[in-house]
C-alpha cells in the first residue's frame, strides 16, 4: 500500500463518455481528491456501486474531486471495455469521470491491487486514506453505507488528522494484461 503523505501521481487519461482526456496534476485546486479504481464487471463494486455512487456525486458538489479509473485487460475482460465502461456511468449517472487505464500505468503508479480500491488525498495532494469502502461484501448481509470512506472525507473536510484505523480495500484483484504485473503485485516467490 502507498504510504500516508505519499504525494498524489499525475496522469491524463480518456473518459470513454465524453471521448476527452481528463489531466490529473498538481495544479487543480480543490478541498480533496479521490481516486478509486473501479471496473464494471466485478461483483465487489456492484455490490456497492448505487451507494458509492451517490455519496461521490454528492462529495463533488463540497470540493472533491472524484476520478473512478477502470484499469482491466478489456481484451481478457470484454465487459470492462470503454464502450461498456460509458454505458454504465450513464446507467449510474456519474457526476464525476470515469477514465479508461489501458497501458495500465496509473494503476501501477498508485500500486492498486484489486477492485474496487481507494485513495483519498487532500488538498495538498498527500495522501489521506487508502482502503476500504466499508464490511459490506456481497453476501455478508451488511449494509452498503460507505462508512469508512465517508468517515475519512469528513474527516479531510473539516481538517482533522487521517483515521488511525485504514483497512485495506478487498475485492477481485486486478486483472493485469499478461507479463504486466507490477512487482509490488506478484507473490515473492515469483519476484525478481
Amino acid at each position: 500500500m502507498l504510504k500516508l503523505g505519499t504525494q498524489a501521481p499525475s496522469f491524463s487519461l480518456l473518459e470513454p463518455k465524453s471521448g476527452t482526456k481528463h489531466i490529473f496534476n498538481h495544479q487543480l485546486a480543490k478541498k480533496g481528491y479521490l481516486i478509486a479504481f473501479v471496473c464494471n464487471h466485478c461483483p465487489y463494486v456492484i455490490h456497492l456501486l448505487p451507494k458509492l455512487t451517490e455519496l461521490c456525486n454528492g462529495w463533488t458538489e463540497k470540493g472533491i474531486q472524484v476520478y473512478f479509473i477502470s484499469s482491466n485487460d478489456i481484451e481478457n475482460y470484454p465487459a470492462d471495455s470503454p464502450k461498456l465502461m460509458k454505458e454504465l456511468a450513464n446507467q449510474y449517472g456519474f457526476k464525476f469521470p470515469y477514465l479508461f487505464d489501458e497501458d495500465q500505468s496509473v494503476a501501477q503508479s498508485y500500486r492498486a491491487a484489486c477492485t474496487p480500491d481507494f485513495f483519498l488525498f487532500d488538498n495538498s495532494f498527500a495522501l489521506f486514506y487508502r482502503g476500504q469502502f466499508d464490511d459490506s461484501r456481497p453476501g455478508n448481509d451488511l449494509t452498503v453505507d460507505g462508512s469508512d470512506l465517508v468517515h475519512a472525507v469528513d474527516r479531510l473536510l473539516t481538517g482533522s488528522p487521517p483515521p488511525e484505523i485504514q483497512k485495506p480495500s478487498l475485492g477481485c484483484n486486478l486483472k493485469w494484461k499478461p507479463g504486466n504485473e507490477p512487482e509490488y503485485f506478484l507473490p515473492k516467490d515469483k519476484k525478481a
